[in-house]
């Protein structure tokens, strides 16, 4: 009998290494594989304002009747994020709060602008019950067409002196961020970084 269970102690103790093996083993594979995946910035369509050039001076009204400058050099040295949605667009919603921490904590400070078009009525509710209060939030088909807007969510990062930083896509909050990464870096997009290191 005693020896039946130092038996099973030296199987159960075997087990235990083989784990401990494979889990290192898994470990170590997941660290290669984070090395080897770059990071998913926004995805940048062919845009009608490529990166680097000025964006267009634009002066808007807002769902609230204030008038919102768009472009040009900012007279406070502020940046400019306009974020394009829609009611209808259920990732648009949950990016909401990730726009928000953007406009209330990002360094050096982002003026936030809200972007859509369609039914005045329809955006008034969406506004009221989803969007972050004091962003300005404009309907401008203009805007969009501007831009060439075709899918959403979509984010334009206009600088202090009313260039186009960066553009793109933005279906997750790594989506949005890559935007002000790829600035700090002076390129179009994370992709475009990340090629230029490998050559």
């Amino acid at each position: 009998m005693i020896d039946a269970l130092v038996v099973s102690n030296i199987i159960l103790w075997l087990i235990v290494v083989g784990l401990a093996v494979t889990v290192f083993a898994l470990v170590r594979q997941i660290g290669v594989l984070h090395e080897r995946i770059t990071p998913a910035g926004a995805l940048s369509p062919h845009a009608k304002i490529e990166v680097g050039e000025p964006a267009p001076e634009m002066v808007l009204t807002d769902l609230q009747d204030r008038l919102v400058r768009v472009g040009g050099v900012s007279k406070d040295e502020t940046q400019t994020l306009l974020f394009f949605l829609s009611p209808s667009c259920p990732v648009c919603k949950t990016l909401l709060p990730t726009v928000e921490r953007v406009a209330r904590a990002e360094v050096p400070r982002v003026r936030v602008v809200l972007a859509s078009d369609g039914e005045l009525e329809e955006q008034i509710a969406f506004a009221d019950e989803e969007a972050p209060k004091g962003i300005p939030y404009v309907l401008s088909t203009e805007l969009g067409m501007t831009y060439g807007v075709g899918k959403l969510p979509y984010a334009v990062l206009i600088d202090k002196n009313g260039v186009v930083a960066a553009q793109g896509l933005v279906n997750t909050r790594e989506h949005l961020e890559s935007l002000f990464e790829a600035q700090r870096y002076g390129v179009a997009s994370i992709q475009d970084y990340f090629e230029e290191k490998a050559k």
